[in-house]
């Protein structure tokens, strides 16, 4: 019947991203986030390596600890707000895109800016085509005092440009805001 392929898909991508706390005990923060990640779609890149890491299969491996995410492009990834207790435990992650994610929404990004470690690594974070995205989402973002870089762009969500971003440049003196928003 019509409407049942995206259920199916919905169902599949929220099952992709339910959060096994067991596996993040064994093989660590990074590992587990990386597995998660790939499974949604995304790619990552791990300090000191210039590639991104794109194929499940293809994880390396070696001692526990040893790949520590430095990045995370989400673009077109199924990522959604029921698997970012994932990131509790990356300390390394420096750089976030999230591109074409149509299940982030406000909710995730105030998950993401209330994540202790990525208060303290993240540097750079652009959003980039994430329809369920608003003002609410951007202004969570303060808490992330670390942040230099913020890229925003075809965010239709956002309705009060010049307040959000007023408010934002306060809390975030230090903040690269780059916008390219109509």
């Amino acid at each position: 019947p019509p409407g049942s392929c995206r259920a199916f898909w919905g169902w599949l991508n929220a099952v992709f991203n339910k959060v096994d706390h067991e596996r993040i005990r064994a093989v660590g923060p990074d590992r587990a986030a990386s597995e998660w990640l790939l499974r949604c779609g995304a790619l990552v890149r791990y300090q000191g390596s210039p590639k991104w890491q794109q194929d499940y299969n293809g994880l390396p491996t070696g001692p526990l600890g040893k790949y520590k995410i430095e990045a995370i492009n989400a673009t077109d990834s199924c990522i959604m707000y029921r698997g970012f207790d994932y990131l509790d435990g990356l300390e390394h992650v420096t750089d976030i895109k999230l591109e074409k994610c149509m299940y982030i929404q406000d909710q995730c990004l105030q998950r993401l800016s209330e994540t202790s470690n990525l208060q303290k690594s993240l540097q750079q974070l652009k959003i980039i085509s994430c329809g369920n995205v608003t003002d609410k989402g951007i202004l969570a973002l303060h808490k992330l005092t670390n942040l230099e870089y913020l890229y925003l762009s075809d965010l239709p969500g956002i309705r009060e440009k010049e307040t959000t971003f007023r408010v934002l440049q306060q809390a975030l003196p230090k903040l690269e805001l780059e916008l390219d928003l109509e």
